[in-house]
């Protein structure tokens, strides 16, 4: 069975990637932050206002929930909070935004999947002249890619919360049981699996998501490593022989060595297989860690190692993302005060207090205070601050149809599941031809 990447990417994936960029990016000029140079010197500057703040059904939220009477103490500002399902969030904010609302005045919003359709649209404040401008707020201190990852045609769109680096998960008992050492490149990952990988007795190779669209963000990685992209330009690079590499080898794992009903798996599938034990290999972000590393939630708690994202041909190149980010509203009437809230959220103390309870956060002075680290294991720890100083600031097409751009690649790489094959399309490109 043979399957054309380029036929089938030509008709879906082009046309919603170059329809996505016809449209002007745009958003609101950022006022002067004329607040914050007061607030030097009044006690409560904002004493009597009132902030709308809409956050997701995030650990994060529940974190900073608790935290909130002190923020109220300090400014005199009085915070309405609340949380929503994922979907339910982006749905909400869709319809207040396109209805002209000025509420909510700040929103916990996802970079990879709303980003640009909220700055086209105009839904989205710039935030450089607050955050670049005010020194004692330290942007510098905030990984490199989590802030390219909230950042469109060069404005500060929203501010890093959580961030997710794609790491991989191991057995260590098996691999000492069996002499193997740990997978650093992509060929050393695959002969692993394969010797570890035994069916008759309930034991596979390795596991990730194999879902329609969420297994797209999972391939980014495969694909980056091997030199490849989504897309380039207006483009999509989809059919190039280095993306067809990495979704091949993303594939081919999948097909030769993960657990039957691989295809209806999303992460809470996926490491809950790994996490009874019945698994050697599980590569996905490093935020779900305590879904392996909890006793109460895995068998194999005191079994789990961590290591860097292997190398392709082009090294290891893993997504390293913001994964949820703080956005202003654009129509906000309460601009200054939305600003002051943010700062306080995304500030070193704050970022600290959250990421000590399993928030990963994007500042690399708290990856470097001991306390910021207490809720992690010390080797997810190391792996983590060494993929933060590289990786690629996406994980998913940069284009406004974020859906229908996953489900038409995810659809691609599932029907590859079912063939024992894939080759590489050779086909030359010219210079002007669109894949």
């Amino acid at each position: 069975m043979k399957l054309s990447f380029k036929n089938i990417l030509s008709t879906g994936l082009v046309t919603i990637m170059s329809a996505s960029l016809l449209s002007a990016c745009g958003g609101a000029a950022a006022p002067k932050p004329s607040a914050i140079a007061t607030a030097q010197s009044v006690s409560k500057p904002f004493e009597g206002k009132k902030l709308s703040v809409v956050t997701a059904n995030h650990p994060w939220g529940d974190a900073i929930k608790v935290l909130l009477p002190e923020f109220e103490k300090q400014t005199g500002i009085k915070v309405d909070i609340q949380s929503f399902f994922e979907d339910q969030l982006t749905q909400k904010l869709t319809v207040q935004f396109t209805a002209g609302s000025a509420t909510p005045d700040v929103y916990m919003f996802r970079p990879m999947q709303d980003i640009k359709l909220f700055y086209k649209n105009g839904w989205v404040q710039p935030l450089d002249d607050y955050a670049k401008k005010d020194a004692s707020y330290n942007f510098n201190d905030f990984t490199k890619t989590s802030i390219s990852s909230t950042t469109v045609d060069n404005k500060l769109a929203g501010i890093p919360l959580i961030t997710e680096q794609h790491i991989l998960y191991y057995r260590k008992d098996l691999l000492e049981k069996a002499n193997i050492a740990v997978p650093k490149t992509m060929e050393e990952l695959k002969e692993a699996a394969k010797k570890l990988h035994d069916p008759k007795n309930e034991m596979y190779g390795f596991v990730s998501r194999g879902q329609r669209s969420p297994l797209v963000g999972q391939i980014s990685s495969f694909i980056y490593s091997e030199g490849g992209e989504f897309k380039q330009g207006d483009k999509a690079t989809l059919n190039t022989p280095e993306a067809i590499k990495g979704m091949t080898t993303y594939a081919n794992l999948l097909k030769d060595y993960a657990p039957p009903g691989v295809l209806n798996m999303s992460w809470p599938q996926a490491i809950g297989i790994f996490a009874q034990g019945k698994v050697a290999f599980f590569a996905d972000a490093n935020s779900i860690y305590l879904n392996a590393s909890d006793p109460e939630k895995s068998k194999i708690a005191d079994k789990v190692g961590y290591a860097q994202f292997p190398a392709g041909s082009a090294g290891s190149k893993p997504f390293n993302i913001t994964s949820w980010g703080l956005a202003m509203n654009s129509k906000s009437e309460s601009k200054d005060a939305s600003w002051e809230f943010i700062k306080w959220a995304t500030s070193k103390e704050i970022v600290l207090a959250t990421q000590k309870k399993g928030n990963p956060g994007p500042r690399l002075s708290v990856w470097e205070n001991p306390d910021g680290i207490v809720a992690y294991p010390k080797q997810l720890a190391e792996v983590t601050k060494e993929t933060q100083k590289g990786g690629v600031d996406h994980s998913l097409p940069q284009v406004s149809a974020v859906s229908e751009a996953r489900d038409i690649i995810g659809a691609i790489v599932q029907r590859r599941l079912a063939v024992k094959t894939l080759k590489l399309l050779q086909n030359k490109r010219t210079k002007n031809s669109k894949p």
